[in-house]
């Protein structure tokens, strides 16, 4: 007899039973291939987190008893930062980034701080027993209490974490396990949603903690399904330059903690290690006296982060100037020019503009806009901002400078760094500011009266 065949989207998972040039679900081009198609399994069979996890009776909300969740402590304090105090018992945290980023090098550094008060399962789908032993002992990490398990299929690597028990299970990667009753390839969206929905269910029963490496698309987003991401309880994502050594780690999703928390690490030759004092860190190796170059203090969650902000103004012969940025919104940017054109007749129209913020940081948030407006007034004027200067707040269109939060923060750790000249938005400033003796606070209201002081 026959086999019966369908055809399956290798993007989106979607099967059909006839070939098609087009997926009709995801309307991607030649994504569709035939392979034999394996009967679904009884309903029995698949297992049922609601039933399993909760209990479907409804409670009345002042019934309901907080939890006291039972952190681990990852032995990282960046990490544990990030992740609310703690990897979470019970949680699945999923972690992603770039390819050769040191995902796999951070692991291998929380096993080895873990392994002391916890057993941990390392599950690799990637490499090899000799290669992770190669890590680990270029890492300098030999616990007693870390076993390592090279395999793909999900129901042999269940069935060993229910024989071994551990605290602690990390993945690696999810995009390499496969479910032998789904009937795509390993990495497909169907393999990766069930795969990873049985990770979790076994955590929530079990109370085990479980950690899944995710691949990256080429656009730089989590690969696989968006429902991945709702499902887990938090999502980090490790980020940073290639060809610099500072990696910074933050949470987009978070239900045990605070989203906006950013650990940052430096990578060496012996792994990852931690950077407690970023600001320093960045701001090593400031060039002085030289133009297009001004200091911004940044809020990461709770954490003040000086930057720097560099911008670069060159002549073009081009009637289309070229713009790039680099750590600022590009649309940022352009709304900056505008203004700066605008209200104090500068002609960056006539300039190629670069600008970039020193060290793979990301100057979201409007209290940057006055240190990009100096760096790039004095790029153009070929006029450097003083190394012992510091600028916050927000620009709006009209060119005031409007109040920004956490100002007292973001002076103290100014000063604390050496800076004895702060520009801030007026309304920001109050008398009960605290400042040391020598440090002056500059109060503008607009960006044209920055330009005259």
């Amino acid at each position: 007899m026959k086999e019966k065949t369908v055809f399956v989207c290798t993007e989106c998972g979607n099967t059909v039973s006839r070939w098609a040039g087009k997926c009709p679900a995801c309307g991607e081009w030649n994504t569709l291939e035939e392979r034999t198609a394996i009967p679904e399994p009884k309903k029995s069979a698949r297992p049922r987190a609601a039933a399993s996890v909760y209990d479907s009776a409804p409670e009345l909300l002042r019934d309901l008893e907080l939890p006291n969740y039972i952190r681990s402590k990852s032995g990282i304090g960046e990490l544990d930062r990030v992740l609310g105090g703690g990897i979470v018992s019970g949680s699945a945290v999923l972690l992603s980034g770039e390819p050769g980023i040191g995902k796999s090098t951070l692991l291998m550094q929380i096993s080895g701080k873990l392994c002391p008060k916890n057993k941990v399962l390392y599950v690799s789908g990637e490499e090899s027993g000799s290669q992770i032993k190669l890590r680990a002992k270029r890492l300098g990490v030999f616990p007693d209490n870390l076993y390592i398990l090279i395999e793909t299929n999900i129901d042999k690597i269940l069935g060993q974490v229910e024989s071994l028990k551990p605290d602690i299970v990390i993945v690696d990667s999810i995009q390499t396990v496969y479910d032998d009753r789904v009937g795509t390839s390993a990495g497909s969206i169907s393999q990766v949603k069930e795969c990873a929905a049985r990770f979790i269910i076994t955590a929530k029963n079990a109370g085990i903690s479980i950690i899944l490496v995710s691949h990256v698309n080429k656009e730089g987003n989590i690969a696989g399904p968006k429902v991945l991401e709702h499902a887990v309880d938090a999502v980090l994502y490790f980020e940073g330059e290639s060809r610099s050594s500072y990696r910074i780690i933050r949470a987009i999703k978070n239900r045990f903690g605070s989203t906006n928390e950013i650990g940052v690490f430096e990578m060496n030759e012996e792994g990852l290690k931690e950077v407690p004092n970023p600001s320093e860190a960045l701001l090593a190796g400031r060039p002085k006296d030289v133009s297009g170059s001004c200091a911004v203090c940044l809020m990461e969650g709770s954490r003040p982060i000086i930057a720097e902000v560099q911008a670069l103004c060159v002549p073009t012969v081009f009637p289309s100037p070229k713009r790039t940025s680099n750590g600022v919104d590009y649309n940022r940017m352009y709304m900056l020019l505008a203004v700066l054109e605008k209200r104090l007749r500068a002609k960056f129209s006539v300039n190629d503009i670069y600008l970039n913020v020193v060290g793979g940081l990301r100057a979201d948030e409007p209290a940057a806009d006055m240190a990009i407006a100096l760096s790039l007034l004095s790029s153009l004027k070929d006029k450097p901002v003083p190394e012992n200067v510091i600028a916050i707040g927000e620009i709006g269109l009209a060119g005031e400078c409007r109040t920004v939060p956490n100002i007292d923060q973001r002076i103290s750790e100014a000063v604390r760094l050496g800076f004895d000249t702060i520009i801030i938005p007026k309304r920001c400033y109050t008398k009960s500011l605290k400042t040391e003796s020598g440090v002056k606070i500059i109060p503008v209201s607009s960006v044209f009266e920055v330009m005259m002081k």
